[in-house]
């Protein structure tokens, strides 16, 4: 796979697959492997799609200095990507937590941005979800087979103080809450290992204090982006919520909700999905 050199002179990975006109592509997590994206159900058909393996994620090496894990950091390595592959302007997907790395990118480099898309984005400046709307989501499903024990793991999560060995499996036991039908093929997507432990706080450290947070969101809106905003109506990992925040807060973008589905919707309903992206992009 081919390395490009970040801001900071530290090599990530990245690959590219399909034809067409550049699409980079952002995992969410933090942390994740960039390969459960896949194909993004079929966008490789008719764009080349640039996977890159963020900080501390996949093939790319953690940094001595987790600081550089925010995702307001991550963004200068979304440019430093930019530039070594010649790009004057590109378009750019990004899912669930990377969604802020693609915001802040956009506020940043506005005249780099040609299409932005963010599916099942979890906020705009930090993780934005509705715990009320969460609750509903996930009780929705309680006539499921695997509702009782997902619901355990998730109220034994809350409690806190798990080692990564118990932490990693609790978390997989509530799987199903992120998708709209807990099907085998649902279940075939979680063998990847988790990313490490301390990523998640380094990653969301990019948010804004509170005083802060006017101002950071009036530059976010200012990028003039025009997001393309998806959203799973059975997402129980992040709701819809955050995405309807994200698409009142870009004027002129347009908000999708796939009633159907959860997290990775391109699973799910992966027609109506790659209509609908390549539709927006052009």
């Amino acid at each position: 796979m081919p390395i490009y050199t970040s801001y900071d002179q530290s090599p990530l990975w990245f690959q590219s697959l399909g034809e067409g006109a550049p699409l980079i592509c952002l995992p969410g997590g933090p942390g994740m492997d960039v390969r459960y994206l896949g194909d993004l159900a079929g966008l490789d058909r008719g764009r080349t799609l640039i996977l890159p393996d963020q900080r501390a994620a996949g093939r790319s090496p953690a940094p001595q200095d987790h600081g550089r894990c925010a995702f307001t950091e991550q963004a200068r390595d979304l440019e430093a990507l930019r530039l070594h592959l010649g790009l004057e302007r590109f378009d750019l997907l990004a899912h669930s937590a990377a969604a802020l790395t693609a915001q802040e990118y956009a506020a940043a480099h506005p005249e780099r941005i040609s299409g932005l898309v963010l599916v099942t984005p979890v906020g705009r400046a930090a993780r934005e979800a509705d715990e009320d709307e969460l609750a509903a989501i996930r009780a929705s499903r309680s006539g499921e087979p695997w509702y009782p024990d997902a619901a355990a793991a998730l109220a034994e999560l809350a409690l806190g103080g798990h080692p990564p060995e118990a932490l990693a499996a609790l978390t997989l036991r509530t799987a199903p809450f992120a998708w709209g039908h807990w099907t085998p093929q649902a279940q075939a997507q979680y063998t990847q290992p988790g990313a490490p432990g301390w990523l998640r706080q380094a990653f969301y450290a990019g948010a804004p204090d509170p005083a802060e947070r006017p101002a950071r969101l009036a530059r976010l809106a200012a990028s003039g982006a025009r997001p393309l905003v998806i959203a799973g109506g059975r997402d129980g990992l992040i709701g819809t919520a955050p995405a309807r925040l994200v698409a009142e807060l870009h004027p002129g973008s347009r908000l999708d909700i796939f009633e159907r589905s959860g997290h990775r919707l391109w699973h799910e309903e992966p027609e109506r999905f790659t209509d609908l992206v390549l539709g927006f992009l052009g």
